[in-house]
């Protein structure tokens, strides 16, 4: 997401883990684990074991955070975590021979997360930026997404431009966020947890409109009438799995299974499976 010589640096890491695990947030539906192949037994106490003893991944198991709000990329179908990222890492999971668990967070909490060892690997619709690149190493580019704006349907914003002076509902944390706040200021832009909770905002009127990524900005404005995606685009961006900078290991190991499921079709029919072309 090192190994340690001496035994006593290594029961020092354990108890740094496990005080770090019991002040991680929890996401809006739960602190909740699931697995990719269909069970929820997975528990946070087995995933803080799975990676107590450092960054490096142990035994047969890979640790995937995310923040399950972000249809079609994850997202909670009945009790367990579905949608793009979720396909995607069971797939490498299976090419290299490892069970993959879902831990469910805060999305800015994912960050660290991953450099603390709590799990092995971000994939949650995360945007490669230079300040994020500080803290963690990503792998290559597995999906392209579109930053854009939902707003009333008798709105006068018709794009970017127009949004200055409005107040701006976006998820805390995400590239939407960062670029709003620097392009319109911060007192105009308001973070929610999750996106849904920002899309609210916009139907109760405290926001003038949500910037957020086209695919589940998609999903928001189907299950909510009364409201539109623009088709000005407001920026796009690379998403790319996180790991943490000790673990250059996995980020190989993790670059060479995507690019053979790139090779072999494995990446596009997961994207076609949840999004289809208009």
């Amino acid at each position: 997401m090192k190994k340690l010589a001496l035994l006593v640096a290594a029961a020092l890491m354990c108890a740094s883990m496990a005080a770090c695990g019991s002040s991680s947030s929890s996401s809006a539906s739960g602190s909740a684990s699931a697995s990719t192949s269909g069970s929820a037994s997975a528990s946070a106490s087995t995933s803080t074991e799975a990676t107590a003893s450092g960054e490096e991944t142990t035994g047969d198991t890979l640790i995937m955070g995310t923040n399950a709000a972000f249809p079609p990329y994850e997202y909670y179908e009945n009790d367990q975590i579905v949608g793009i990222d979720a396909d995607i890492a069971k797939a490498l999971g299976e090419k290299l021979g490892k069970e993959v668990t879902i831990e469910d967070m805060d999305f800015n909490s994912l960050i660290t997360a991953v450099q603390t060892g709590k799990i092995d690997m971000v994939l949650a619709g995360m945007t490669v930026t230079p300040d994020r690149e500080e803290n963690v190493n990503f792998t290559d580019s597995y999906a392209t997404g579109i930053q854009s704006i939902i707003v009333p349907e008798d709105s006068e914003i018709t794009g970017p431009d127009d949004l200055a002076g409005h107040k701006i509902g976006v998820q805390e944390s995400t590239t939407g966020h960062i670029y709003c706040a620097d392009d319109y200021g911060e007192d105009n832009v308001i973070a929610y947890t999750t996106g849904a909770n920002a899309v609210e905002a916009l139907k109760t009127g405290k926001v003038d409109a949500v910037v957020i990524d086209n695919e589940p900005a998609k999903a928001f404005v189907e299950a909510n009438e009364g409201l539109k995606v623009l088709d000005t685009e407001y920026t796009v961006e690379d998403y790319a799995i996180a790991v943490s900078k000790e673990n250059t290991e996995l980020l190989d190991e993790l670059n060479t299974a995507l690019a053979e499921l790139k090779e072999d079709g494995t990446i596009q029919s997961i994207i076609d499976k949840y999004i289809t072309a208009e």
